[in-house]
């Protein structure tokens, strides 16, 4: 006989158990809540973090030319463009260089654009085919105004240059003083070769390097070429085939001087201290110059008179030719070899010492026209020098035009803090 089975009576709840369960479940809440608004709040100091430290600094505006503006993580991908396998020291140096060309760049990309000058998507496009690195806007922005300004030179400009100029065929040298280039001058006249004295004895880069002989250029062109518009305005007025007299230039440099020095005092290398000189120096610009002062100095004439009327060393020529103390290694070698003999006799002035490391001004040119022409066609190198500097001067004016607004945010901080960025994305 099957037992039957007994239904139990739901147990029934106490007030109290029914209180208890109620703040538990109070209490369950508030503490998920309070989890819930921790973790939003975790989420928000790290969003807050990463929006002032990452978001808004990149996406500041930093440069600013006319309508167009540029912001710091365009910055920092030209600064990885520019300074690509650089060092970060390097990466911070070349900072203002790198705001300076995006200011160029946009501001010859707009005056283009007036004259009717662009590149277009596709042709960048086409010149960025061979290239191995990732393409970002900034590497874009570089090729599209290498286009332009290979566009506006050989194309704007082609018409800008003349094709035939009034030129001269010229032979020319720079010498270091009056006396030398008499010297030369009458070796010339006694029949020796222009080319081979200029090759030899000329202190003026290209004529040295051109052995003298100039070629056909016209005056614009030879502005470029030679540093000095002395010789030039004399060959577009000299009669053809006469040999000049010396022809003074006070300021053609030269990468050669002269100096007399004398040792105040020495004080021998320490521990932690190099061999130290008291050194006193005047710097003059030719050989024959150099003896003419130290003979009047050995008459007893001031040195800080002749210093002040005579060397071309500046900043010792403000303390009437006191160089101070000097260490090895901060000289050029020829001072070094006599300051740092231990058997130069104290306070006594060195005959004269040639330095062909420390640059002078001065000298004389020695000029022969060979031929003239008053409507010569210009040589197509030359063209591409005049091509070149009338973009370049095309591009400085419209640089400095006053209608440009051209304002740049970035200071000091914000350049390291860029380079830094930039060096640390490229390592």
């Amino acid at each position: 006989m099957t037992k039957k089975r007994t239904e139990k009576a739901p147990r029934e709840v106490t007030r109290r158990q029914l209180s208890q369960w109620q703040r538990q479940k109070k209490r369950q809440r508030i503490v998920f809540t309070v989890g819930v608004v921790i973790i939003a709040a975790v989420l928000v100091v790290l969003g807050v973090g990463w929006y002032i430290n990452e978001y808004r600094p990149l996406h500041q505006t930093v440069i600013k030319v006319n309508d167009t503006e540029f912001d710091m993580d365009y910055y920092v991908e030209a600064l990885k463009v520019y300074g690509g396998g650089q060092s970060a020291i390097y990466m911070y140096s070349m900072a203002s260089d790198v705001e300076g060309i995006i200011k160029r760049d946009e501001l010859a990309r707009q005056a283009a654009m007036k004259l009717g000058v662009s590149v277009s998507d596709s042709e960048v496009d086409e010149e960025l085919k061979d290239y191995d690195s990732p393409v970002s806007d900034v590497l874009r922005d570089v090729v599209r105004s290498q286009l332009l300004i290979d566009k506006l030179r050989d194309g704007y400009f082609e018409h800008k240059v003349p094709v035939s100029a009034e030129q001269r065929h010229m032979m020319a040298m720079f010498l270091e003083s009056e006396s030398q280039a008499s010297e030369v001058r009458g070796r010339l006249e006694a029949g020796e070769d222009f080319g081979e004295l200029a090759g030899e004895l000329s202190l003026e880069g290209f004529t040295q390097a051109e052995k003298g002989d100039l070629d056909w250029h016209s005056k614009d062109v030879l502005a470029m070429l030679l540093d000095s518009s002395v010789p030039i305005e004399y060959a577009f007025g000299a009669e053809v085939g006469v040999l000049s007299q010396p022809i003074y230039d006070e300021t053609q440099s030269k990468d050669v001087g002269y100096w007399l020095i004398s040792v105040v005092e020495r004080k021998e290398a320490g521990e932690e201290e190099p061999e130290q000189a008291h050194v006193l120096a005047i710097l003059l610009g030719s050989e024959e110059q150099a003896q003419q002062v130290k003979d009047r100095m050995d008459a007893g004439e001031d040195f800080a008179a002749l210093v002040e009327e005579f060397s071309q060393h500046t900043a010792s020529k403000e303390d009437d030719g006191d160089l101070g103390w000097v260490t090895q290694g901060t000289m050029s070698s020829a001072l070094e070899e006599f300051i740092f003999n231990p058997e130069v006799e104290m306070s006594k002035f060195s005959e004269v010492i040639k330095d062909e490391e420390t640059p002078t001004t001065g000298g004389y040119w020695l000029v022969k026209v060979l031929d003239e022409d008053e409507n010569r066609e210009i040589a197509e190198y030359d063209r591409e020098l005049l091509k070149g500097k009338a973009l370049n001067d095309w591009i400085f004016e419209v640089s400095e035009a006053p209608e440009n607004e051209v304002v740049s945010y970035l200071d000091d901080g914000m350049k390291r803090w860029a380079a830094d960025r930039a060096y640390a994305e490229l390592d």
